[in-house]
């Protein structure tokens, strides 16, 4: 470039990029200004219609736990390797997925401290370790309610510290298919009612959202610690009742009631 003719070029191009920014702000303003003028939809209704079915649980989830303490940390966690581990062998006899299914649970270690000591100068001095502590547990959960609560009778080594029912995956979506469609009825003929209170010919549907509940967890109960030796019995099957889960739908969205 000869010389002379720099700034006149800076100058140039500036003054393009300020033409193309001009441009830009200036198509973004009659589109907002378009949208603004656009009249809105008239005689839009918003409407919500649910139902709701009670079934059976079907889904047993029982908790077996144990705890050992001792002055030393592996000898207590030992004692506890042992115990799940003779629990796991006589549950592993009669798995079956969906069934009847094993898996070990909460697995802890943890100290025990003496309390604190005030010295006569008023220090306080932190009570050190004075043994250990730890419990284990092992979770039994699946449909098949008597091969469950007698297996718990045959474990030993664990004792039954909680017990819950609540609905499995498979049997929710066996009935939210049909209780989708009573809420979609519903929505349906809640509009033509409303249609028809306003004096209108028909509608249309603008938006809709279709929403279930949320899987609820089992509830569990817990055991008294009192009565747990008398559950470990072999062959002795823990009396249990399922009770109901209620599977819900909604069906919510909004309608433009025509003439």
């Amino acid at each position: 470039m000869r010389p002379g003719t720099l700034l006149p070029a800076l100058r140039t191009l500036a003054l393009a990029g300020g033409v193309a920014l001009f441009a830009v702000l200036s198509a973004d303003a009659q589109t907002q200004a378009q949208a603004q003028a656009q009249p809105q939809p008239a005689n839009v209704v918003a409407l919500s219609a649910s139902a709701s079915v009670e079934v059976v649980n079907d889904w047993l989830t029982l908790v077996l736990s144990t705890s050992r303490e001792g002055t030393e940390a592996n000898a207590v966690q030992a004692q506890l390797r042992q115990a799940l581990d003779g629990a796991l062998a006589e549950a592993r006899k009669v798995a079956r997925p969906g069934q009847l299914e094993v898996q070990t649970g909460q697995f802890s270690l943890f100290p025990r401290y003496a309390p604190p000591t005030q010295r006569s100068s008023g220090a306080v001095t932190p009570g050190g370790i004075t043994g250990w502590q730890g419990n284990t547990e092992l979770i039994i959960q699946g449909r098949d309610t008597q091969a469950i609560t007698q297996l718990a009778g045959r474990i030993n080594s664990l004792t039954v510290a909680r017990v819950g029912f609540s609905l499995s995956r498979e049997a929710r979506d066996k009935v939210e298919a049909s209780v989708t469609a009573q809420a979609i009825e519903r929505f349906r003929e809640r509009a033509g009612a409303v249609t028809r209170a306003f004096g209108m010919g028909s509608y249309t549907l603008r938006e809709v959202q279709v929403s279930g509940d949320e899987p609820a967890q089992p509830v569990q109960r817990n055991l008294m610690r009192a009565q747990e030796s008398s559950l470990a019995m072999a062959d002795n099957a823990l009396p249990v009742e399922a009770g109901n889960a209620t599977v819900s739908v909604n069906v919510s969205g909004t309608v433009q009631l025509l003439k």
